[in-house]
This record gives C-alpha cells, structure tokens and sequence, in this order.
C-alpha cells in the first residue's frame, strides 16, 4: 500500500516541520489545518475543524492515510491557565479522538502524538532529573494522559501502531503557535536594536535545560513511522546538549549585531504590549512579510515568560537513552541551532537583517 501521511496540525511548529520533512523525502502529504498554508507546498490541504466529529469523517474519510502526524492543539488565551483546564482538556481529547474514528478501517498503520515535558510535572516546579518516559504518571490532570489512554485502548482492535514523542521547547517557525520561542526571541532583539537598545535578558533565574529542534522532531517522527522498534513507545527527543536561555542570548546579539545589556526581569507581554505600531513600521520599512506582531507572535510572549523566568527550577532535563538505544541518534548544538534559525527567519523576511 502506498505511504499516505496525513499531518493534523499542518501549520504549527510540529506539523509544519513535519509536511517538509516529508515532502523532501518524496512522501504523499496531506496536510490538515482551518487556515490556507502561508508557504509554498505540494501537499494538499484541508480545512478541518477537529472538534466537529461529522465534519472530521466527512473530510477524511476514503483518503487511505497510512501514518497519522498529529500536532493538533488547542490552547487557550491565558496559556499556562489553560494547561490544567478542564475545558481544555476535553477538547483536545475529542479532537483526537474524531480523527482517528475518520481514520480507521482505510489502512492506518502508524499515529505519531506529541507531549512534552508537561508530563514530568515541569510547569508545576521542579521535575525529577532526569525525566524517564517510564516515570509513573505525573499526579496532575492533563490531557496528555486523556489522549494516551485513548491509543493504548483502541491500537489492538486498530491494527496500527503508536509512537507519542516528548520534546523540550520545540524550536522552529510557525505563524501563530501558542509557543514558539523562535519567534518570540527574534522580534524582541529585532524590537530591541530599532529601538537603539542592547539586547537585555528579561528572565530571571539561569535554570539549566534543552531544547528540540522541530528539524530533528520531525526526523524522528518519520523515523519512528518506519521502525517496528519504535512501536507503542515513548520517546524523549532533544537536541542531545543542555543549555541556559541566558546563555543562548548572545546568539541572538551576534545574528542582530547588537550588543548584550544588563539583564533585567520584565514580563514580554507586558513589554510587547504597545510595540505593535513599531513593528508594522518595521515591516514596512525592512520590506518583511506583511504580518503583524500578533500573527508572529501572539501568546508566546506568554510561553517566552514561562522558559526565561523559573526561579523555582534549578534544570528541567530529560533522558535521550531510550530513543538512541533504540536506533535514533540526530543531534545538533543548540547554540548553531539558534543561529540557523534567525538566519533563516531573516532570509525569509520573517525578521529584518
């Protein structure tokens, strides 16, 4: 049977990094998202809205998708508040949920499902070092448990297999995302240096962690879609160093060409809040791609605050072992990893140069 790969969520962080991976390799992509793609792509697009059951079976059904990416999330606009809703949690349970029914019975062989470090408990306090994917169930509720009972229930009767990966900080682009430090980083210096400013550090604390490169998150999902090994398990994924954001800054100082301040604790969102107006007049006149700072960045000023302040953490790192002993080992520094980023932000004109 021919490989199929539908990506719900085309166009986050996860899903987008996915569909290109998967275009490059040749792989028939579909792609399922409420927007049009603001990129160039081969793959076909659907509007869907997941939480819709028969509008889910409507679309998906007869498509013959053989591996499921599913990054579809919903967050909501107090983000951490939302993580332990209740409402939340019910939603993105049900969206799972209507679009494996759509799915199954045309040939599904593979689901890849997303968590993260929520899992250990990391935007609660101090996680145990170094999280294990065979750690007891954090006590908190959380919709990741929700979806994960969901698979492991309906896989036998399914016929598929499952892979749920964890990653840290998912860094790559995507219009929109609730968490996309990239972009939150990057128009706070590029904010900064038209202002005249250095580029200061607005977190407090210098607590010690990783990151996942959406590239590599995205290797080991098509990966994991190919490996009989790496059926119905768990998966840390990161880029295989630890870093500080503190000490990542001065990446982002060297791509702007701007020099390092003092650093000094100030909430994102609240310094962001009026710089709307400059942004559009930096859009204009550096010639970027016509989209305003909230479509870049939106509620990850919220997501930035949350990584960069964590006075109550000393590190929040996870264990790689299990996924390397199992036959992946893509890695990256993360200090060119951000490099790379920017640089490809600012070719893009997503950021000015």
């Amino acid at each position: 049977m021919t490989m199929r790969v539908l990506v719900a969520g085309a166009l986050g962080l996860v899903g987008r990094a996915a569909l290109h991976h998967y275009e490059a390799a040749g792989v028939e992509v579909i792609g399922l998202s409420r927007r049009a793609p603001d990129f160039p792509s081969k793959a076909k697009f659907l509007s869907v809205d997941l939480a819709d059951a028969a509008a889910t079976k409507a679309a998906l059904s007869g498509l013959g998708i053989t591996h499921l990416v599913y990054g579809a999330l919903q967050e909501m606009p107090d983000l951490r508040g939302g993580w332990l809703a209740t409402e939340q949690m019910a939603v993105n349970r049900a969206m799972l949920r209507n679009c494996l029914d759509a799915l199954e019975g045309q040939g599904l062989r593979h689901v890849a499902l997303l968590q993260g470090t929520k899992a250990y408990g990391v935007h609660l306090g101090q996680m145990p070092i170094p999280g294990k994917e065979d750690a007891p169930r954090h006590i908190h509720p959380n919709f990741y448990w929700a979806q994960e009972d969901d698979i492991r229930a309906r896989q036998p009767q399914g016929g598929w297999d499952w892979t749920i990966f964890r990653p840290q900080a998912v860094i790559g682009f995507a219009l929109g995302s609730a968490m996309n430090l990239l972009t939150a980083l990057g128009a706070y210096a590029a904010i900064s240096r038209e202002l005249g400013l250095p580029l200061v550090y607005p977190g407090k604390g210098d607590r010690i962690t990783e990151v996942t490169d959406a590239r590599i998150l995205a290797a080991a999902i098509a990966w994991a879609g190919a490996t009989p090994g790496a059926a119905n398990q768990i998966f840390n994924v990161t880029n295989g160093d630890a870093m500080t954001w503190r000490g990542l800054f001065p990446v982002a100082a060297k791509v702007f060409g701007m020099e390092m301040g003092a650093p000094q604790p100030m909430s994102l969102p609240v310094i962001m809040s009026d710089k709307a107006p400059l942004w559009q007049r930096m859009v204009d006149r550096h010639g970027l791609a016509p989209h305003s700072l909230d479509a870049l960045v939106g509620a990850s000023w919220q997501f930035a605050d949350f990584a960069f302040s964590r006075e109550d953490q000393v590190a929040s790192l996870v264990s790689t072992i299990k996924i390397r002993q199992a036959g992946f080992g893509d890695c990256i520094d993360s200090s060119t990893m951000l490099e790379w980023w920017l640089r490809h932000l600012q070719e893009t004109r997503i950021l000015p140069r």
